[in-house]
């Protein structure tokens, strides 16, 4: 098993502003980690509800995660804390192309793409 130094410290925060940390390897995917986290519910959150199928979401940066993008893929550093926020959501929008994905990646404003939280 790995130390802290190879690992990455997720500190999730809950719409209820309730927060729990995680440590993840750079290969855990957005999917591995909110599975993980649905399946390891924190007993401090005992109060929150858990949504009956796991429809957890990662939002970073205030972007959702596609739940196949891994930590490594945003370039986290390993060793240290990153916040990210996890809320319940059935879909996401599905990127339009690779084009699309590069275009996000390199414009910083570039915001077709995004999710509106309602």
């Amino acid at each position: 098993m790995g130390t802290r130094h190879d690992k990455i410290n997720l500190r999730l925060i809950l719409v209820s502003g309730k927060t729990g940390e995680f440590l993840f390897s750079p290969n855990d995917s957005a999917a591995d980690i909110t599975e993980y986290v649905y399946n390891n519910w924190p007993e401090e959150w005992c109060d929150e509800q858990l949504p009956a199928v796991n429809i957890l979401r990662l939002i970073y940066q205030g972007r959702f995660l596609h739940g196949n993008v891994t930590l490594g893929a945003l370039k986290l550093q390993m060793g240290k804390t990153t916040v990210m926020h996890l809320v319940p959501r059935e879909h996401l929008p599905e990127p339009n192309n690779q084009g699309q994905l590069k275009k996000d990646k390199s414009g910083e404003n570039s915001c077709s793409n995004c999710c509106i939280i309602l």
